[in-house]
């Protein structure tokens, strides 16, 4: 063989050496079929709790030796915080053609929220939805540009993002530092139009934000009768699907069944696991009243002026009041829904109202 090929020999080899050392030496990569799989981990839990007795009033001045807290049936080492702690705000309101009429009444509480909620030591930011998501103010803790903020919202189009509102505002409050408190305000009609998102992811994100959700629904009998009316659609159901007549018997599918009787979190909790199985028979006809109660807040509804404010003062005396509960849970190896219940040692006369859990992916 010449010696030219005899080089050019050589040559080859040792460029294919090296070039499968530095294959060799590169982490191998999943295969393009493999399938991702999402774990949800929690490091802290914290559960705000609502003290009431028995005639619904906010008790104070308990002592954090009277808490007790159960994590699936199992006693938790927690941390008990009754000192106020800052809090950060989003406040996210419908802004469609729906909710036009009732926009001048919401927009006179932007001065309440500094002095009755967030505190001179919170932070609000402010968002309005319809088709669109529109920060209309970053975290701030100047009460005029969060009342400014509020005035300069403005009624779009007929749709209603609420679900994207709420995960939107979950990401906004996720950038705070973990020793405030999460709070998500919400505004407007208990229904949601034209969402991208669900309930269950969104719901999901909220909890292991440890954001709690509050909100303030407009009655839909003001939207109703105040709403521009839109040129009716032809009906192509088939008579199948017609809705029955009122005060014909509800089937099994009821808004009841959907969210307990009573709104306990005994009967919330069952339908919240049925709901993280992503069981397609549960449908929640009120994605509020999911995220609500998910979170361990509340829900108002109001018609007038004078019920929105009492609304908004009735949240801010809740959150002043409340008990900030922390723990590392000792059960973390347990995947999927964890129930929690606190209780007050020695106060049977005391009613407890916290999240009812969370959701913990298996590792």
């Amino acid at each position: 063989m010449p010696l030219s090929r005899l080089m050019l020999a050589a040559l080859l080899c040792a460029v294919l050496c090296a070039q499968s050392q530095q294959d060799s030496s590169k982490p191998a990569e999943p295969a393009q079929n493999e399938s991702a799989v999402i774990k949800t981990t929690v490091d802290v839990v914290t559960a705000p709790v609502t003290v009431l007795d028995r005639d619904g009033n906010f008790v104070d001045g308990l002592q954090p030796a009277q808490f007790r807290l159960f994590d699936n049936e199992k006693e938790q080492d927690i941390k008990v915080d009754v000192t106020f702690q800052p809090i950060s705000m989003v406040i996210a309101i419908q802004a469609n053609d729906r909710v036009e009429a009732v926009l001048p009444q919401i927009q006179k509480i932007g001065g309440m929220i500094e002095p009755l909620v967030i505190g001179s030591e919170g932070e609000a930011a402010v968002l309005a939805f319809d088709s669109r998501l529109r920060e209309m103010q970053e975290f701030t803790s100047d009460t005029g540009r969060i009342t400014d903020a509020v005035k300069k919202i403005h009624a779009g189009s007929s749709q209603s993002r609420l679900i994207d509102a709420v995960e939107d505002s979950v990401r906004l409050l996720r950038s705070r530092p973990p020793d405030r408190r999460r709070i998500l305000l919400l505004i407007g009609e208990a229904r949601d139009q034209s969402s991208e998102g669900r309930v269950r992811e969104s719901l999901i994100a909220a909890q292991l934000a440890n954001v709690s959700i509050y909100a303030v629904d407009v009655s839909r009998v003001v939207t109703d009768l105040t709403a521009k009316g839109q040129p009716p659609r032809p009906d192509n159901r088939p008579p199948a699907m017609t809705p029955l007549p009122s005060g014909v018997p509800a089937t099994p599918d009821t808004v009841m069944q959907a969210t307990g009787s009573n709104g306990s979190s005994a009967q919330f909790v069952p339908l919240m696991v049925e709901m993280f199985k992503d069981v397609k028979y549960v449908f929640w006809k009120d994605p509020v009243d999911v995220f609500t109660k998910g979170t361990g807040g509340a829900q108002f509804g109001f018609v007038r002026q004078r019920g929105l404010e009492d609304a908004v003062e009735r949240i801010g005396a809740e959150l002043h009041s409340q008990y900030l509960i922390s723990y590392n849970p000792n059960n973390r190896d347990e995947g999927g829904f964890h129930e929690i219940v606190v209780q007050i040692a020695g106060r049977r006369d005391l009613k407890t109202r916290t999240r009812p859990g969370y959701w913990l992916g298996a590792k």
